[in-house]
C-alpha cells in the first residue's frame, strides 16, 4: 500500500507542476489532487524540492530510454545521434511538464527549475558524449572534445527545432538531419 501512495503522490505531483510550474505548485495541492493527507507526502518527500527532483528524475530515464529506443537498430553514428537527438527533444517539446518548465524558466526565472532545466541538459549532453566516445572509439569519427561536441550538436539542434521556428515554418525532420549532417558532420567547405 505504502508504495502506491507514493506512487499516487509523485503523478499528483507532476500533474500539479505540469499545471501551475514549479513556484505554484503547494504539497496542499499535491495532497488534493492525490487524495492523501499533508503529511503522508512528508512521510515519503522532506519537502518539495525532493518531490521535485524525484519526478526529474523519472523524466531523465524516460527520455533516456526514449532515445535508446530510437537508436537500437541503427547503425551508423550519424543516424543514432539524429535519431536520438530528435526523440529527446520531441519528448521534451510534448511532455507537459517540461513544456510548463521551459516557460517558467523563461518568464520567471525560478531557480529551482533554472537547475532542473541545466540538469536535464546535462544529462542530455552526457547521453551525446557517450554516443560520441563510442564513435571515436569505433573509428567512426575524428578525435574530437566529446563534451564540446555534444553541447554544440545539442544547441544546433535545440535552434533548428525551437527557436528557427519562432520566425520561420517548422523544418521537417528530413530537413534537420540533412542541416545536421552538413554543419556537424561534412562541413560547409568544397573540398
Amino acid at each position: 500500500m505504502a508504495i502506491d501512495r507514493r506512487q499516487l503522490i509523485i503523478e499528483a505531483a507532476t500533474k500539479s507542476f505540469s499545471l501551475f510550474g514549479y513556484k505554484a505548485t503547494t504539497m496542499d495541492q499535491v495532497a488534493k489532487i492525490a487524495n492523501v493527507g499533508k503529511g503522508t507526502i512528508y512521510t515519503f518527500f522532506k519537502n518539495k524540492e525532493e518531490l521535485f527532483d524525484e519526478i526529474i528524475s523519472s523524466l531523465i530515464n524516460e527520455m533516456k530510454l526514449a532515445a535508446d529506443e530510437a537508436t537500437n537498430s541503427t547503425p551508423s553514428f550519424h543516424e543514432k545521434v539524429h535519431r536520438g537527438l530528435y526523440k529527446i527533444l520531441e519528448f521534451r517539446k510534448k511532455h507537459q511538464l517540461t513544456i510548463k518548465l521551459f516557460q517558467e524558466e523563461k518568464e520567471m526565472g525560478t531557480p529551482a527549475v533554472i537547475e532542473v532545466m541545466t540538469k536535464l541538459e546535462d544529462a542530455i549532453i552526457k547521453y551525446l558524449k557517450d554516443q560520441i566516445l563510442y564513435a571515436i572509439e569505433k573509428g567512426e569519427i575524428q578525435d574530437c572534445d566529446p563534451e564540446l561536441t555534444a553541447f554544440i550538436m545539442l544547441k544546433l539542434y535545440i535552434s533548428l527545432i525551437f527557436d528557427w521556428e519562432k520566425q520561420h515554418r517548422p523544418l521537417e525532420k528530413e530537413e534537420i538531419a540533412s542541416l545536421f549532417e552538413q554543419y556537424i558532420f561534412k562541413g560547409l567547405s568544397k573540398g
